[in-house]
Parts: structure tokens; C-alpha cells; sequence
């Protein structure tokens, strides 16, 4: 039986229109005078704070504290205004899936495991009317790094519980394989979606527990084991 779903957000969840990535890009040549500083960054399923450590590195900016919260003030401001200026929507069968979950007789708990910073996270999934729906969630806030990520996710959901969660009772949702490996890192189960940053072949290739076009190929009964 499953007792927590685990929801990555971009690609997953909704598609803010590059509005992320035009932040980040904003804030490099606001704040650091480097113009084109995402041209050699690849920005699927990294988490903020790696993408961030990269762009210093390949920059020879000091990775300091102060340039890490220099950068994130900025960041979340021009997100916010981004994303009122971006072509937004939400990823097929989201609502109906979050649902479903809610009404099962043993709802899982339902949380967020994003590369996301937390502020972040809010301010997307809130553009959405989404923020609410999730419980509980682990963020780049917690780790760089986004199997340790998995791992905070599920001891903060294990805290609510007042129990262990074990990996199997586990299920990550996510768009490309840096998803799939991060829940095999807690040892949970994996469904994988082909609505964002990987196809559905390389989805299928590294081998999840299911892998759809889109969320409206599964029911929360068959996920949630019940």
C-alpha cells in the first residue's frame, strides 16, 4: 500500500512558460553583468542551488553565501513577474489525478520533491491554485542534491506520520531520469511522465515502474496499490 506520492513540479506538474529559466537569466545579467550565463546550462531536473554552483564555477564567481542569497533574492522577485507574463499551463490529468488521490479511503499523504527552492515552488505551484494541494514537500532549500532531496522528503513525511515510511510504501512522480533515480535512491516506486524534459523512450529506458504519456493514462487505485 502506498502512503506518500511525491510530486516533482516542472514538467510534471505545470509548464510555466520558461518563466524559471528567463529568472535566471534575468538575475545573471542584473546581478552578475553575464548576459548570456544560461547558454551552456542544462536546467532539466538539476536542482536550483546545483544550477546555480554551476553558473558560478563556470563564471569564476566566488560560491559564497552572499552571492548564493544575493542571487535568490532577486531570483524569486523576477520569477513572480515572469511568470504573469509567461504562456503557463498545468501538465494533462493533474486536478483529476490529486483528486482521486484525496478521495481514496486511505488517502497517501501527498507532497512536493522538487529541485526547486521552496520560495519558488510556492510561487509557481500558487500561480496555479496548486500550492495548497500538497501536504508536506522537500526542496533545494534542504540539498543540493536531489537524491539526498528524496531522502528528506521522506523523513519530514515520516515526522507527520509519527512513523517510518519504508521505500516501497513510497511513489516519486517525475518528468525526467534524474526523477527515476532520485526515488530509487529512497528505494520507492517511479512513474514517470512524458510531459517535460525527457521523451518517452529515454523515460522507459531507465526503466521506472510505470512510464505514461501523461496522467491520464493512470488511476490513483492503481497507484496507490489499493
Amino acid at each position: 500500500m502506498t502512503r506518500l506520492v511525491l510530486f516533482d513540479i516542472d514538467g510534471t506538474l505545470v509548464h510555466t512558460g520558461g518563466a524559471g529559466v528567463k529568472a535566471f537569466a534575468k538575475v545573471f545579467a542584473s546581478e552578475f553583468n553575464l548576459p548570456k550565463g544560461t547558454e551552456q546550462m542544462k536546467f532539466a531536473g538539476r536542482t536550483d542551488v546545483s544550477l546555480v554552483r554551476e553558473f558560478f564555477r563556470l563564471n569564476d564567481i566566488a560560491p559564497s553565501q552572499e552571492n548564493f542569497a544575493r542571487f535568490f533574492e532577486r531570483y524569486v522577485f523576477w520569477l513572480d513577474h515572469l511568470l504573469a507574463q509567461s504562456r503557463t499551463e498545468e501538465c494533462p490529468g493533474i486536478r483529476a489525478f490529486l483528486r482521486d488521490l484525496r478521495a481514496l479511503p486511505q488517502p497517501p499523504l501527498v507532497g512536493l520533491l522538487t529541485g526547486n527552492i521552496r520560495l519558488g515552488a510556492e510561487i509557481k505551484l500558487r500561480h496555479f491554485g496548486l500550492w495548497e494541494e500538497f501536504t508536506m514537500g522537500a526542496f533545494a532549500d534542504d540539498h543540493e542534491d536531489r537524491d539526498q532531496i528524496a531522502h528528506v522528503a521522506r523523513q519530514r513525511a515520516a515526522r507527520l506520520l509519527r512513523e517510518e515510511i519504508p521505500g516501497h510504501e513510497v511513489v516519486v512522480i517525475g518528468d525526467t531520469t534524474l526523477d527515476i533515480r532520485c526515488g530509487r535512491a529512497i528505494g520507492a516506486k517511479v512513474i514517470a511522465v512524458a510531459t517535460g524534459g525527457h521523451e518517452f523512450a529515454q523515460l522507459k529506458a531507465a526503466a521506472p515502474d510505470w512510464v505514461v504519456n501523461d496522467l491520464t493514462e493512470l488511476r490513483a487505485e492503481e497507484v496507490a496499490g489499493r
